[in-house]
């Protein structure tokens, strides 16, 4: 049973993934942070009417004057500049941290004497021409 659970996390990269949704976390967190404490302070500062988050369209105000229900406009497009900022930090970490793998090594090839077409290595015959390589 211990065997086949092992087999189970190696084979399926179980285990790769489980360690990647820790790391995805704590970055996230860290990234929220950035956002939250470092960058939107600064943006509030730019932005008129600094309470921008609070603002709302009043559909129903209770006898007391307070709003009954509201379409908070503003708590939404709060959401969506904190998204916007945490996915291209986001992708700048990942680029900065990520390398794209090498490219394989071209496979190895001869050229046509007569065409001048590119022609495997083990080629007899040009597949252009038909000329003698």
């Amino acid at each position: 049973m211990i065997e086949d659970f092992k087999k189970f996390l190696l084979q399926t990269n179980a285990l790769a993934l489980a360690v990647g949704v820790i790391i995805g976390g704590a970055i996230g967190k860290v990234v929220s942070s950035l956002v939250s404490d470092m960058l939107m302070p600064v943006i509030g500062l730019l932005i008129p009417g600094g309470a921008w988050r609070d603002l709302k369209w009043v559909l129903r105000v209770n006898p007391d004057g307070s709003a009954g229900n509201a379409v908070t406009y503003g708590a939404f497009i709060g959401a969506v500049v904190d998204f916007v900022i945490v996915a291209f930090c986001v992708f700048m970490i990942t680029k900065a941290l990520i390398k794209p793998a090498p490219a394989a090594p071209a496979a190895p090839s001869k050229t046509c004497p007569d065409c001048l077409e590119t022609v495997p290595l083990a080629a007899r015959k040009c597949r252009a021409c038909g000329s003698a390589v």
